[in-house]
């Protein structure tokens, strides 16, 4: 059996398993502010990441009518925060 250390082990693990997006959602709650500001942060209620698809969850009209205009830079600015294409489509609920 070949040693392998246990951060190795738990990349792996994660690599596999589904639990990939569901530790890249959390991470992007994380830095959601940074990236669209606090007033976009603050009514935001939940965000997931489904087959390479961004789905932010509020129940503000006016803002889902200002997310819908800022799709591309929303995808732009969190492939970059990674540093990998992470998500190709942004879905406003």
């Amino acid at each position: 059996m070949a040693e392998m250390h246990i951060g190795d082990a738990i990349k792996g693990l994660i690599k596999k398993s589904n639990l990939k997006n569901g530790i890249r959602a959390v991470q992007i709650e994380e830095i959601w502010e940074q990236l669209m500001g606090k007033t976009i942060a603050k009514y935001t209620d939940k965000i997931q990441i489904i087959q390479r698809k961004l789905f932010i969850h509020t129940n503000i009209g006016p803002l889902k009518n200002e997310l819908q205009y800022q799709k591309p830079q929303i995808i732009q600015r969190i492939n970059e925060a990674f540093g990998e294409e992470i998500i190709n489509e942004v879905v406003i609920q």
